[in-house]
C-alpha cells in the first residue's frame, strides 16, 4: 500500500508541486484560521500570545452575537446588506452578460480589446481612490456635478448630507467598478461557443437578437447559475471599501450606507472587542453557507446538470 502511494506520488510529483503554493495558501489562510472562530463565543482578552489568550479567555456563549441583534441598528444594517447585495447580483448579472454579448459581436477585435481593457481597468482601483473620484464629482464646493447643476440654474446639493440619492450612487459606483471584471467570465464562455451554430442560424435567417436569445443565453445558463450561486453565498457580506470610503463615513448617511461590515468595524474601533467581530464574521459565513446549499438544492431539483455540486 505504501509502495503504491509513493509510486503515484513520484509519477505526479510535477503536478503536485504546481498545486503546492495554492494548497499552502488555503491551509494558512482558510483552514488554520478556523480555530480562531472559538473567539466568537469568548470574551477575548489578549494575555501573552494569541492562542494562550484564546484558550484562557472567559467563555460567554452567545453574548457576542447580541452585539448584532440587540441594537436599534440591527434591522437597518441587515436590510441594507441584503437589498444592496440583491441589487448587485441582479444588475451585475444583467449588465455583465449584456456587455459580454456586445463585446463578442464587435467585428473589429482590436477595438473590442481596447473597450474590454478600458472597462476592466476600474476593477484594479482601490476603494480609497474611487472614493476620491466620487468626492471630485459630489463635493459641495468644487464638485463637478454641482457645477453642472449650477450651469442649468439648479442650486448646489449637499450630497454627503442627503441620503436620498445614495442608494443609486452606491449601486452605480459598484457596477462601474465591477462590471468589466465580471464580464470577462461570460465573454470567455461566449467565445467558446461553436461558431457553426451561429452560421447555421444565419443561414436560416435568424437576426442577431434571435441568435442571442436562442443560442447565446441558453448556452450561458450553466455559468450564469454557477456565478449567481457563488454570489448568493456572499449576500450577507458587504464590500467594506464601497460603503465606508465612498460615502466618506458620513454619519448623516448611515440610514442608507450602514451595513454589517461597517457596523462591526465601527463597533470594534470603539470597543476593541475581537469576540464581537469574530461573531459577526461567523454569522455571515454560516448564513452564506446555508443560502448556497439551499439555492443549489433548488437548482438541482429544477435542472441537475446546472447545479454547482
Amino acid at each position: 500500500m505504501a509502495g503504491s502511494f509513493f509510486r503515484r506520488f513520484n509519477r505526479n510529483k510535477v503536478l503536485l508541486l504546481m498545486v503546492l503554493p495554492g494548497a499552502l495558501w488555503f491551509l494558512f489562510f482558510s483552514y488554520l484560521p478556523l480555530f480562531g472562530t472559538i473567539a466568537a463565543f469568548k470574551e477575548y482578552r489578549f494575555r501573552g500570545g494569541f492562542w494562550n489568550s484564546l484558550i484562557n479567555s472567559k467563555f460567554v456563549g452567545w453574548d457576542n452575537f447580541k452585539f448584532l441583534f440587540n441594537t436599534d441598528a440591527a434591522f437597518t444594517i441587515t436590510r441594507n446588506t441584503l437589498l444592496y447585495n440583491i441589487a448587485f447580483i441582479f444588475l451585475g448579472l444583467v449588465f455583465s452578460v449584456g456587455l459580454a454579448i456586445l463585446l463578442s459581436e464587435l467585428v473589429n477585435k482590436r477595438l473590442a480589446k481596447l473597450y474590454q481593457t478600458s472597462m476592466f481597468l476600474p476593477y484594479f482601483l482601490s476603494w480609497v481612490i474611487v472614493g476620491y473620484f466620487a468626492f471630485s464629482f459630489l463635493s459641495m464646493d468644487r464638485g463637478l456635478l454641482n457645477h453642472i447643476l449650477g450651469y442649468f440654474g439648479v442650486d448646489s446639493m449637499q450630497w454627503y448630507s442627503d441620503p436620498t440619492y445614495w442608494p443609486y450612487i452606491l449601486i452605480f459606483v459598484y457596477l462601474w467598478k465591477s462590471i468589466g471584471y465580471s464580464s470577462v467570465v461570460y465573454l470567455a464562455s461566449i467565445l467558446g461557443i461553436d461558431r457553426s451554430l451561429y452560421e447555421a442560424a444565419m443561414i436560416d435567417g435568424a437576426s442577431k437578437l434571435q441568435q442571442v436569445r436562442n443560442i447565446t443565453l441558453p448556452l450561458l445558463k450553466p455559468i450564469i447559475i454557477i456565478m449567481t450561486l457563488l454570489a448568493v453565498g456572499k449576500i450577507f457580506y458587504a464590500d467594506f471599501g464601497l460603503f465606508y470610503n465612498v460615502p466618506r463615513d458620513s454619519g448623516t448617511l448611515y440610514s442608507v450606507t450602514n451595513v454589517i461590515d461597517t457596523y462591526v468595524y465601527r463597533g470594534f474601533k470603539v470597543t476593541g472587542e475581537i469576540g464581537m467581530s469574530t461573531a459577526a464574521g461567523l454569522y455571515q459565513s454560516v448564513v452564506g453557507f446555508v443560502l448556497v446549499m439551499v439555492s443549489n438544492f433548488a437548482v438541482r431539483k429544477l435542472d441537475k446538470d446546472s447545479a454547482l455540486f
